[in-house]
């Protein structure tokens, strides 16, 4: 396959959160910018978009970057949304899904390759697991909504490698580089599109001793857990004083440019 316009919508997940790159717009690079990479080796007129705003929920991505996607005229659109809503005190999942639906639909009639990804499956997680419930049904939801408008689908919740800490960033709320790399294979994986991508040299795995365990808990706690509350207590989003990285079709200039 050989794409010429992709544009990727979402929230911290597709903006690359966890896959640090100063040389990059928000100093990001992520998942979408590792799948573009290959797409544009594949042709001369490639161009990229990313949307994707830390934060958004639902509602605000279908607001702010569908219509502006649709404008792009994209032949492949990726959207990763809903997670954000997962993790509020209270939320409908079916009516989630209800307005899920009806955007895709409008991405689904430009004619471009949609793809989308089921949520990931927290039963690994201490922290996400009384979730699990609202994970798999949003899950069985992006399933039903994917095969209504023919899109294709990266099963998250099935990528057994991410129940690994090291595919995740040091906040336990966003992949980490190692993790943005694996969603990558499985993005080019599911287009159907060759490459040489792979994930090595996975750094030792380390168990910490109770007092360390305690320690480094306390420590996220503090640094990551207590600021998102608060962010949740007052109304705010990680996302606020964002704006999208990449908000016009571009060329990607790759590393070896």
């Amino acid at each position: 396959m050989t794409f010429h316009r992709f544009v990727a919508l979402g929230d911290s997940f597709t903006e690359g959160v966890g896959d640090p790159d100063p040389t990059r717009p928000n100093g990001l690079r992520g998942w979408a910018d590792r799948v573009a990479e290959v797409l544009a080796a594949r042709t001369d007129d490639f161009g990229y978009a990313n949307l994707a705003i830390r934060g958004r929920k639902l509602d605000g991505i279908i607001a702010e970057q569908v219509e502006p996607a649709i404008a792009l005229r994209p032949d492949l659109v990726t959207i990763y949304a809903g997670a954000n809503d997962i993790l509020r005190p209270q939320v409908d999942l079916d009516a989630l899904a209800e307005r899920y639906d009806a955007a895709l639909g409008r991405l689904a009639g430009t004619g471009a390759r949609l793809l989308v990804f089921t949520a990931f499956d927290p039963g690994h997680s201490a922290i996400y697991r009384p979730l699990r419930g609202r994970f798999a049904l949003y899950t069985e939801h992006v399933r039903w909504a994917a095969d209504r408008h023919g899109a294709t689908v990266v099963d998250f919740w099935r990528i057994h490698d991410y129940r690994d800490w090291r595919y995740w960033d040091t906040d336990r709320m966003h992949m980490g580089p190692l993790g943005h790399q694996r969603m990558a294979i499985a993005v080019l994986d599911a287009l159907e599109v060759a490459h040489d991508l792979s994930v090595e040299d996975l750094p030792e795995a380390a168990l910490p001793g109770r007092r360390d365990a305690w320690t480094q808990n306390a420590a996220w706690a503090r640094e990551c857990l207590a600021p998102w509350i608060h962010r949740r207590l007052t109304g705010r989003s990680s996302g606020d004083s964002v704006n999208a990285r990449r908000p016009a079709l571009a060329p990607l200039h790759l590393p070896a440019d």
